[in-house]
Protein backbone atom coordinates (compact mmCIF):
# COMPACT_ATOMS: atom_id res chain seq x y z
CA UNK A 1 0.00 0.00 0.00
CA UNK A 2 1.04 3.36 -0.92
CA UNK A 3 0.53 6.36 1.78
CA UNK A 4 -1.24 9.22 1.72
CA UNK A 5 -0.74 12.69 0.25
CA UNK A 6 -1.89 14.99 2.57
CA UNK A 7 -3.26 13.93 6.37
CA UNK A 8 -6.58 15.28 5.49
CA UNK A 9 -7.09 12.84 2.75
CA UNK A 10 -5.75 9.19 2.82
CA UNK A 11 -4.54 7.24 -0.54
CA UNK A 12 -4.02 3.16 -0.61
CA UNK A 13 -3.47 1.93 -3.61
CA UNK A 14 -4.22 -1.83 -3.23
CA UNK A 15 -2.25 -4.40 -5.60
CA UNK A 16 -5.25 -5.90 -6.81
CA UNK A 17 -6.38 -2.49 -8.80
CA UNK A 18 -8.51 -1.13 -6.14
CA UNK A 19 -7.98 2.17 -4.42
CA UNK A 20 -9.78 3.33 -1.19
CA UNK A 21 -9.72 7.33 -0.50
CA UNK A 22 -10.41 7.95 3.29
CA UNK A 23 -11.60 11.52 4.07
CA UNK A 24 -10.12 11.76 7.33
CA UNK A 25 -10.87 14.70 9.33
CA UNK A 26 -13.11 12.63 11.81
CA UNK A 27 -13.04 15.71 14.34
CA UNK A 28 -15.40 18.10 11.91
CA UNK A 29 -17.24 15.14 10.66
CA UNK A 30 -15.11 15.03 7.66
CA UNK A 31 -16.36 18.60 6.29
CA UNK A 32 -15.20 19.80 3.08
CA UNK A 33 -12.84 22.01 4.35
CA UNK A 34 -9.93 23.94 1.81
CA UNK A 35 -7.45 20.85 3.16
CA UNK A 36 -9.96 18.32 2.36
CA UNK A 37 -10.74 19.81 -0.87
CA UNK A 38 -7.44 19.49 -2.32
CA UNK A 39 -6.60 16.77 -1.10
CA UNK A 40 -9.94 15.15 -2.79
CA UNK A 41 -8.63 16.70 -5.96
CA UNK A 42 -5.26 15.39 -5.63
CA UNK A 43 -6.37 11.68 -4.79
CA UNK A 44 -8.71 11.55 -7.97
CA UNK A 45 -5.60 12.94 -10.38
CA UNK A 46 -3.61 10.35 -8.52
CA UNK A 47 -6.16 7.72 -9.25
CA UNK A 48 -7.02 8.43 -12.69
CA UNK A 49 -3.25 8.75 -13.69
CA UNK A 50 -2.35 5.38 -12.27
CA UNK A 51 -3.06 2.60 -14.81
CA UNK A 52 -2.28 0.33 -12.30
CA UNK A 53 -5.58 1.08 -10.43
CA UNK A 54 -9.12 0.40 -11.87
CA UNK A 55 -11.85 1.47 -9.23
CA UNK A 56 -11.74 3.36 -6.58
CA UNK A 57 -13.34 3.23 -3.11
CA UNK A 58 -14.52 6.56 -1.68
CA UNK A 59 -15.01 6.74 2.40
CA UNK A 60 -14.96 8.86 6.01
CA UNK A 61 -12.77 8.41 8.84
CA UNK A 62 -14.54 7.26 11.97
CA UNK A 63 -18.03 5.75 12.90
CA UNK A 64 -20.16 8.92 12.34
CA UNK A 65 -19.35 10.69 9.32
CA UNK A 66 -19.07 9.79 5.85
CA UNK A 67 -18.56 13.82 5.00
CA UNK A 68 -21.28 16.43 6.89
CA UNK A 69 -21.09 18.79 3.46
CA UNK A 70 -18.97 21.99 3.54
CA UNK A 71 -17.80 24.21 5.93
CA UNK A 72 -20.64 26.56 6.85
CA UNK A 73 -17.71 28.47 8.89
CA UNK A 74 -15.73 28.98 6.00
CA UNK A 75 -18.32 30.07 3.83
CA UNK A 76 -19.46 33.07 6.42
CA UNK A 77 -15.92 34.21 6.71
CA UNK A 78 -15.52 34.19 2.66
CA UNK A 79 -18.91 35.41 2.10
CA UNK A 80 -19.64 32.95 -0.42
CA UNK A 81 -21.94 33.08 -2.71
CA UNK A 82 -22.17 30.97 -5.74
CA UNK A 83 -19.53 28.72 -5.14
CA UNK A 84 -16.74 28.05 -8.10
CA UNK A 85 -17.38 25.54 -10.14
CA UNK A 86 -13.88 24.38 -9.32
CA UNK A 87 -14.80 24.69 -5.46
CA UNK A 88 -15.91 20.66 -4.57
CA UNK A 89 -14.35 18.01 -6.43
CA UNK A 90 -17.01 16.20 -7.96
CA UNK A 91 -15.74 13.09 -9.69
CA UNK A 92 -17.14 12.93 -13.86
CA UNK A 93 -17.78 16.71 -13.59
CA UNK A 94 -15.47 19.21 -12.46
CA UNK A 95 -12.34 15.83 -12.25
CA UNK A 96 -12.42 13.74 -15.18
CA UNK A 97 -12.46 10.42 -14.78
CA UNK A 98 -12.30 7.15 -16.72
CA UNK A 99 -12.91 4.12 -13.91
CA UNK A 100 -15.04 3.37 -11.61
CA UNK A 101 -15.78 4.67 -8.48
CA UNK A 102 -17.85 3.29 -4.93
CA UNK A 103 -18.88 5.68 -2.31
CA UNK A 104 -18.59 3.41 0.90
CA UNK A 105 -20.74 5.63 3.43
CA UNK A 106 -20.12 4.90 6.44
CA UNK A 107 -22.37 7.43 8.32
CA UNK A 108 -23.81 10.88 7.38
CA UNK A 109 -23.78 11.76 4.36
CA UNK A 110 -25.35 15.46 4.33
CA UNK A 111 -25.34 18.19 1.50
CA UNK A 112 -22.13 18.30 0.53
CA UNK A 113 -21.54 14.97 1.66
CA UNK A 114 -24.33 13.72 -0.63
CA UNK A 115 -23.18 15.58 -3.22
CA UNK A 116 -19.92 13.55 -3.51
CA UNK A 117 -21.60 10.40 -2.61
CA UNK A 118 -24.13 10.94 -5.56
CA UNK A 119 -21.30 11.99 -8.03
CA UNK A 120 -19.53 8.14 -8.01
CA UNK A 121 -20.84 5.58 -9.80
CA UNK A 122 -22.03 3.42 -6.96
CA UNK A 123 -22.79 3.47 -3.00
CA UNK A 124 -22.40 1.21 -0.38
CA UNK A 125 -23.80 2.02 3.01
CA UNK A 126 -23.53 1.34 6.23
CA UNK A 127 -26.95 0.51 8.17
CA UNK A 128 -26.11 3.52 10.41
CA UNK A 129 -25.38 5.46 7.73
CA UNK A 130 -27.82 8.85 7.24
CA UNK A 131 -28.54 10.53 4.05
CA UNK A 132 -30.08 14.50 3.55
CA UNK A 133 -29.77 17.48 1.19
CA UNK A 134 -30.04 19.93 4.09
CA UNK A 135 -29.15 23.31 2.04
CA UNK A 136 -33.20 24.47 2.38
CA UNK A 137 -32.30 24.40 6.39
CA UNK A 138 -29.15 27.38 5.76
CA UNK A 139 -30.29 29.05 3.09
CA UNK A 140 -28.00 27.53 0.33
CA UNK A 141 -28.73 25.87 -2.92
CA UNK A 142 -28.46 22.22 -4.36
CA UNK A 143 -27.64 22.65 -8.25
CA UNK A 144 -25.85 19.70 -8.08
CA UNK A 145 -28.81 17.36 -7.56
CA UNK A 146 -29.52 17.82 -10.73
CA UNK A 147 -28.93 14.10 -11.64
CA UNK A 148 -30.39 13.21 -9.21
CA UNK A 149 -33.45 12.52 -11.45
CA UNK A 150 -31.89 9.40 -12.89
CA UNK A 151 -31.60 7.66 -9.75
CA UNK A 152 -34.77 8.24 -7.60
CA UNK A 153 -38.88 8.79 -8.44
CA UNK A 154 -39.18 12.43 -8.83
CA UNK A 155 -41.64 12.82 -5.93
CA UNK A 156 -39.17 11.27 -3.52
CA UNK A 157 -36.61 13.56 -4.78
CA UNK A 158 -39.11 16.67 -4.36
CA UNK A 159 -39.73 15.74 -1.02
CA UNK A 160 -36.01 15.05 0.07
CA UNK A 161 -34.91 18.40 -1.38
CA UNK A 162 -38.09 20.50 0.39
CA UNK A 163 -37.88 19.17 3.35
CA UNK A 164 -33.77 18.81 4.25
CA UNK A 165 -34.88 15.75 6.24
CA UNK A 166 -32.76 13.01 6.57
CA UNK A 167 -33.45 9.64 5.27
CA UNK A 168 -31.86 6.37 6.85
CA UNK A 169 -30.03 3.94 4.70
CA UNK A 170 -32.64 1.17 4.32
CA UNK A 171 -35.00 4.11 2.58
CA UNK A 172 -31.60 5.00 0.39
CA UNK A 173 -31.29 1.74 -0.55
CA UNK A 174 -35.21 1.25 -0.89
CA UNK A 175 -35.31 4.29 -3.50
CA UNK A 176 -32.46 3.09 -5.57
CA UNK A 177 -29.96 5.54 -4.25
CA UNK A 178 -27.86 2.86 -2.31
CA UNK A 179 -26.53 -0.36 -4.35
CA UNK A 180 -25.83 -2.47 -1.03
CA UNK A 181 -25.87 -2.30 2.77
CA UNK A 182 -23.71 -3.30 5.70
CA UNK A 183 -23.14 -3.45 8.92
CA UNK A 184 -20.76 -0.96 10.04
CA UNK A 185 -17.64 -2.78 10.78
CA UNK A 186 -18.30 -4.73 7.29
CA UNK A 187 -18.77 -1.93 5.36
CA UNK A 188 -15.31 -1.61 3.59
CA UNK A 189 -15.56 -5.13 2.87
CA UNK A 190 -18.79 -5.00 1.39
CA UNK A 191 -17.10 -1.90 -0.72
CA UNK A 192 -14.30 -4.06 -1.67
CA UNK A 193 -15.69 -6.84 -2.88
CA UNK A 194 -18.06 -4.81 -5.11
CA UNK A 195 -14.71 -3.49 -6.01
CA UNK A 196 -13.43 -7.15 -7.09
CA UNK A 197 -16.44 -8.02 -8.40
CA UNK A 198 -16.35 -5.09 -11.17
CA UNK A 199 -12.64 -6.15 -11.81
CA UNK A 200 -13.05 -9.74 -12.40
CA UNK A 201 -14.73 -8.25 -15.84
CA UNK A 202 -13.10 -7.49 -18.77
CA UNK A 203 -11.33 -3.59 -18.56
CA UNK A 204 -12.39 -2.11 -21.59
CA UNK A 205 -15.88 -4.17 -21.01
CA UNK A 206 -16.38 -2.31 -18.03
CA UNK A 207 -15.14 1.24 -19.34
CA UNK A 208 -17.53 1.05 -22.26
CA UNK A 209 -20.21 -0.78 -20.15
CA UNK A 210 -20.11 2.62 -17.70
CA UNK A 211 -19.94 4.88 -20.57
CA UNK A 212 -22.96 3.50 -22.16
CA UNK A 213 -25.11 3.77 -18.66
CA UNK A 214 -24.06 7.23 -18.99
CA UNK A 215 -25.04 7.84 -22.48
CA UNK A 216 -28.47 6.88 -21.47
CA UNK A 217 -28.73 9.46 -19.07
CA UNK A 218 -27.96 12.27 -21.18
CA UNK A 219 -29.30 11.33 -24.30
CA UNK A 220 -32.53 10.30 -26.13
CA UNK A 221 -33.27 6.24 -27.07
CA UNK A 222 -31.76 6.25 -30.63
CA UNK A 223 -28.95 8.63 -29.78
CA UNK A 224 -28.06 6.71 -27.03
CA UNK A 225 -27.95 3.22 -29.43
CA UNK A 226 -26.05 4.91 -31.67
CA UNK A 227 -23.14 6.64 -29.27
CA UNK A 228 -23.48 3.38 -27.08
CA UNK A 229 -22.21 1.32 -30.54
CA UNK A 230 -19.67 3.50 -31.21
CA UNK A 231 -18.44 3.16 -27.46
CA UNK A 232 -18.54 -0.51 -27.68
CA UNK A 233 -16.11 -1.03 -31.38
CA UNK A 234 -12.94 -0.49 -29.76
CA UNK A 235 -14.13 -2.93 -27.05
CA UNK A 236 -15.38 -5.41 -29.73
CA UNK A 237 -11.96 -5.57 -31.70
CA UNK A 238 -10.09 -5.68 -28.92
CA UNK A 239 -7.78 -8.92 -28.03
CA UNK A 240 -9.66 -9.35 -24.99
CA UNK A 241 -12.63 -9.89 -26.45
CA UNK A 242 -11.32 -13.04 -28.55
CA UNK A 243 -9.23 -14.08 -25.13
CA UNK A 244 -12.98 -14.41 -22.64
CA UNK A 245 -14.45 -16.96 -25.28
CA UNK A 246 -11.93 -18.77 -25.71
CA UNK A 247 -11.22 -19.14 -21.53
CA UNK A 248 -14.91 -19.84 -21.47
CA UNK A 249 -14.69 -22.85 -23.87
CA UNK A 250 -11.67 -23.84 -22.52
CA UNK A 251 -13.17 -23.51 -19.19
CA UNK A 252 -10.49 -21.57 -17.62
CA UNK A 253 -10.61 -18.14 -15.70
CA UNK A 254 -9.17 -15.45 -18.82
CA UNK A 255 -6.22 -13.15 -18.53
CA UNK A 256 -7.11 -9.57 -19.46
CA UNK A 257 -4.92 -7.73 -20.77
CA UNK A 258 -6.94 -4.28 -21.32
CA UNK A 259 -6.26 -4.05 -25.06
Amino acid sequence: MSGSQNDAVLFDAREDGIAIITINRPDTRNALSRDVREGLFAAWQRFEQDDSLRVAILTGSGEKAFCAGGDLKEMVDRGLRVPPRDMFPMPYDNIQLSKPTIAAVNGVAFAGGWMIAQACDLCVASTAARFAITEVKVGRGSPWAAPLIHMIPQRIMMEIILTGKPITAQRAYEIGLVNRLAEPAALLAAAIELAQEILEGAPLSVKAGRETVMLATEMGRGAALQAARAAHEYTYCSSDAQEGPRAFAEKRKPQWQGR
